[in-house]
């Protein structure tokens, strides 16, 4: 039995769960989240949990049972607190600009660069170097905080780019050093 597939999902009050069929609908202060599930998976509802149960234990139905119970969950902790990203930027002239909902980065590079928000997301401007990326749907934060990252990576022989807050760096040494 998977671990994590057995646990079950609390859902706090104030969160409304709906199932329909293979379609799970969590609804919450923050907004709305759905989600299709794999064929063999069912998901029942009792009170104030969910449970994610597998039929039996082939390997698809064993593999999809946790991954499954950790994207409801997900969705739940979506919609009652929602994810962040923190981002730093490192780099002399390097920073970044909110203009409206838009973010706007000088790089290093000959041209700024501006990053629309998708549908969900929601930039935060603490200072030129400081930023994060906020939502709902915690795939959808990380994927946008991934493509930000990869406007400019962080260079292993200077250290300067776009990187997570906390992010190690390893550092290289230059051709000078022995």
């Amino acid at each position: 039995m998977s671990r994590i597939g057995r646990l079950p999902v609390t859902v706090p009050s104030g969160v409304d769960v709906t199932i329909a069929g293979q379609t799970v609908t969590v609804k919450g202060p923050k907004g709305e989240l759905t989600h299709t599930v794999a064929e063999p998976i069912t998901i029942e509802q009792a009170d104030g949990t969910l449970e994610v149960k597998r039929p039996d234990d082939e390997r698809t139905s064993r593999s999809l049972h946790g991954l499954t119970r950790s994207l409801i969950n997900n969705m739940v902790l979506g919609v009652t607190e929602g994810y962040e990203k923190k981002l730093e930027i490192h780099g002399t002239g390097y920073r970044v600009l909110a203009k409206g909902s838009n973010l706007e980065f000088a790089l290093g590079y000959s041209h700024s660069i501006t990053v629309e928000p998708p549908s969900g997301i929601t930039f935060a401007v603490e200072n030129q170097t400081r930023f994060s990326v906020q939502g709902i749907d915690k795939q959808l934060v990380g994927e946008v905080a991934a493509n930000i990252r990869k406007l400019r990576k962080p260079d292993p022989y200077k250290g300067k780019g776009v990187r997570y807050a906390g992010e190690h760096i390893r550092r290289k040494v230059g051709k000078a050093g022995k």
